[in-house]
């Protein structure tokens, strides 16, 4: 495929950066952007579906707008799992009533969503979950299931106004097995409980959330009652799609700051830092590109693991890039706030946070481990791990 960009990709591109130019004069909420993004049209580019106020964008104008986003500097996207995760989910395994209910709120930006994956026992092992959902009749018209368990590291579960959560909804199955894909209103008092996660720095980036006989009305099941796992990894397929190239734009800038405080400390004079910062920029440029071609090769027998070799390099490149700016700081990267001890809570500097939430890039959404797996099961045909 060729990605090369032509007169109206480039004419898409100017259309984005002047809307976005004139929409980020002030500093706008995160409710009030989303819904901004929705009345300008820009939520759900790649949906290819007609009737919820989206546009329609092809591949390189959805690039186009993932790079003007990201190089504007716009607010972190609270609508990105409604958006890029469940939307494409419901459009490949929804029923026309769940398109019709959800589809509009989130191209209008009105609904926000949470993953509930994860939990205590079952992080990249995801077919481990215990979180249960039990039918009974006579909550809605065609009955609902009531949700029981915990999950963990919910990404702006304290803002969502729906979950969706996959639950073992057949009692007795194991792993993969018995599985639904549920959506769930967050608005349960007494029913649905978010426990902010506090980190050593006192802040908070995830939460933990916990249900007790949570309500999801049944015609909200995704792609049928048992076949979650299923959908689930549709769903993980979605995740790394266009927004990887957004996510590269933001390792450049990290890189280049990584190189201007190398030069400033004079660690660049040390050849074996040189050689790791032209390391580190050729593999990201090599990255762009590998994500260029998995976008136009759809259909290819590598598709399978297409996410998980992805996932694999730029998990790798980032814990590697904060491990640098470590380094080219020298013993000062260490020192935190001068009046650290006496703050209920203080905010890492962005070196810092590069270091430190780089280590979880290895981990979070399919730990290295998990993704290699899959590669060699799913495309190289090597013979399954023994798992008790």
């Amino acid at each position: 495929m060729d990605f090369a960009f032509g007169p109206q990709d480039q004419a898409f591109r100017r259309e984005a950066r002047a809307w976005l130019e004139e929409r980020l004069a002030g500093t706008p909420a995160c409710r009030d952007w989303e819904r901004e993004l929705g009345r300008g049209g820009w939520i759900g580019l790649g949906w290819n579906e007609d009737g919820y106020g989206n546009r329609r964008a092809d591949l390189t104008q959805q690039v186009v707008w993932a790079e003007e986003y990201a190089r504007s500097k716009a607010p972190a996207r609270s609508g990105h799992i409604g958006e890029n995760l469940l939307a494409p989910t419901l459009i490949a395994h929804g029923t026309p009533e769940q398109k019709r209910r959800f589809l509009p709120p989130i191209a209008q930006g009105r609904e926000l969503w949470c993953q509930g994956y994860s939990e205590p026992g079952a992080g990249s092992d995801l077919a481990g979950i215990r979180t249960s959902a039990v039918q009974e009749a006579g909550v809605g018209p065609s009955g609902a299931f009531r949700v029981t368990g915990q999950k963990i590291w919910t990404s702006l579960a304290h803002e969502a106004d729906w979950c969706f959560v996959l639950a073992r909804t057949e009692p007795g199955s194991a792993r993969h097995h018995g599985l639904s894909f549920l959506l769930l209103p967050m608005d349960q008092p007494g029913r649905v409980e978010v426990r902010p996660i506090r980190q050593l720095t006192g802040t908070s980036e995830f939460n933990e959330v916990f249900f007790d006989g949570a309500v999801a009305r049944a015609e909200h099941v995704v792609g049928g009652a048992g076949n979650g796992w299923r959908v689930a990894m549709s769903l993980l397929g979605f995740e790394r799609g266009v927004s990887t190239l957004a996510q590269q734009i933001g390792f450049a800038e990290e890189l280049g700051r990584v190189l201007r405080t190398a030069v400033e400390t004079g660690a660049a004079a040390d050849p074996v830092v040189r050689d790791r910062l032209v390391r580190l920029w050729a593999e990201l440029r090599t990255m762009r590109w590998n994500a260029l071609r998995t976008l136009g090769s759809s259909g290819s027998p590598g598709d399978a693991a297409a996410p998980s070799v992805a996932k694999l390099l730029w998990g790798g490149w980032h814990r590697r890039l904060g491990e640098l700016a470590m380094q080219v700081r020298g013993a000062g990267a260490a020192v935190g706030p001068a009046d650290w001890s006496a703050a209920l809570s203080y905010e890492l500097d962005a070196a810092q946070h590069l270091f430190l939430f780089s280590r979880a890039d290895t981990i979070y959404g399919g730990s290295d481990e998990i993704q290699r797996t899959i590669i060699a099961e799913r495309t190289l045909g090597l013979p399954k791990e023994p798992r008790g």
